[in-house]
């Protein structure tokens, strides 16, 4: 079996409840504060590894406490660790979440994640013929450029998570296969602001027709859209009740790398990743809520 070859950031997660967001110069008492290991990159690692997927991450830790609580949880999910390493003088990356009634709003500290250089060998030496290499843009973006050009160039599937949205994804299109923004990050990537949500599947289809790159648009209420050769299909999202929004658009992205390296077709994968990214918003925490393929199937 191929494997999912996960290059991106590993971060600790504080989850603070708060009625409302502060204005400048406000304070206000919150609720509770949890800690979760975080990052873009941990946490679609740890979605790919509890679908069944072999996962290898590729990332930076600091020599701190968050460090060593971090690569050690990470072992415990079965992700292969030994191109994680740890700098001395920094501190591992940090999130803070502010969690809202439903939603959410975060503040990232990079750290470490910044360190993770695009000439380091352990990137070139973990991405083999028929992995499929799943990205993100928490770390340097010449290293993500490089990781899907190597990836390419090998023969994998490369599947880039535009976030936090930056306009020089479009330099990297030609060493993407798949392209999963949510609604913002496609406007981002259109260059301009859909105002006719009626009209947002049309734009979906005339962006794929200029670019050689398959489509797919987490979009929250509204479900999943992903292009095919003609049309756009839309998947609803399942009514559930939401706990916390975070880590939902990794866990999609987990799952679907995951599918994929097992040989499920692009559609069905689609379908399952929307499905494990419904169940994990039931849950606090981004890899609390993400399930199993179990979990999945019996939902």
């Amino acid at each position: 079996m191929n494997k999912v070859v996960v290059l991106g950031s590993i971060n600790m997660d504080m989850v603070m409840e708060t009625e409302r967001l502060p204005k400048v110069g406000e304070t206000l008492l919150g609720g509770t504060i949890d800690y979760y290991v975080g990052g873009k990159g941990a946490n679609q690692a740890v979605a790919a590894a509890r679908i069944g997927a072999e996962v290898s991450l590729v990332g930076k830790i600091g020599d701190d406490t968050f460090g060593s609580k971090v690569y050690q949880h990470l072992k415990n999910e079965k992700i292969n660790m030994t191109a994680v390493t740890s700098e001395q003088n920094i501190f591992t990356g940090v999130a803070s979440i502010f969690k809202l009634k439903e939603d959410n709003a975060i503040v990232v500290l990079p750290g470490a994640n910044m360190l993770l250089n695009e000439t380091d060998e352990l990137l070139s030496e973990k991405i083999n013929t028929g992995d499929v290499l799943l990205t993100q843009l928490e770390i340097p973006l010449e290293t993500v450029k490089r990781g899907l050009a190597l990836a390419k160039n090998k023969g994998g599937v490369t599947i880039l998570n535009p976030a936090p949205y930056n306009e020089k994804v479009i330099e990297m299109l030609p060493f993407v296969d798949i392209i999963t923004p949510n609604e913002t990050e496609f406007e981002g990537l259109l260059g301009h602001e859909i105002l006719d949500i009626d009209k947002f599947e049309d734009e979906m289809l005339n962006w794929a027709k200029q670019n050689q790159t398959q489509l797919i648009v987490t979009r929250g209420a509204f479900g999943i859209s992903y292009t095919t050769e003609n049309e756009v299909i839309t998947i609803p999202a399942k009514k559930v009740n939401v706990v916390d929004t975070t880590g939902a658009g990794d866990t999609f992205n987990g799952i679907l790398a995951a599918c994929i390296t097992q040989g499920v077709d692009i559609a069905k994968a689609i379908a399952i990743a929307g499905s494990g990214a419904t169940l994990s918003v039931t849950k606090l925490g981004a890899q609390t809520g993400m399930p199993t393929m179990a979990e999945v199937e019996a939902f």
